[in-house]
């Protein structure tokens, strides 16, 4: 059995809303043409497949994403999927409390800044 670990990108998962917008914004940066090239579709096909499908219905298919992550070596599909379906739960919830741990501070002093006084606990 191989062991694969990946490297997520802060933020990799919730960046994008969908999928398809993960793959859009890198054709958008790589350049519409450019990419319209590599995965062999017209630049307004290629569009139109990107907005949704149109009146035409066109939409972009398993095999257009799999041509353009081969053609311009832009993973970030894969691992937009893989931080969103395949995170471990452990892990995310380690991070969430060292997130905290780095954002307590700065809530204290901004809670001190604004001359709020901390509510006493009642117990």
């Amino acid at each position: 059995m191989d062991q694969l670990t990946l490297q997520l990108l802060p933020g990799v998962g919730v960046r994008y809303r969908s999928l398809l917008e993960s793959i859009a914004a890198g054709m958008y940066q790589r350049g519409l043409n450019r990419v319209s090239a590599m995965i062999d579709c017209s630049p307004s096909h290629l569009s139109e497949k990107l907005g949704g499908g149109g009146e035409r219905n066109r939409h972009l298919s398993v095999e257009d994403m799999e041509r353009y992550i081969a053609e311009s070596g832009d993973t970030t599909p894969i691992l937009y999927l893989a931080a969103k379906y395949c995170r471990d739960p452990a892990v995310q919830q380690r991070e969430a409390l060292a997130l905290l741990q780095e954002l307590l501070p700065q809530v204290a002093s901004a809670v001190e800044a604004a001359g709020l006084k901390p509510s006493k606990s009642r117990r």
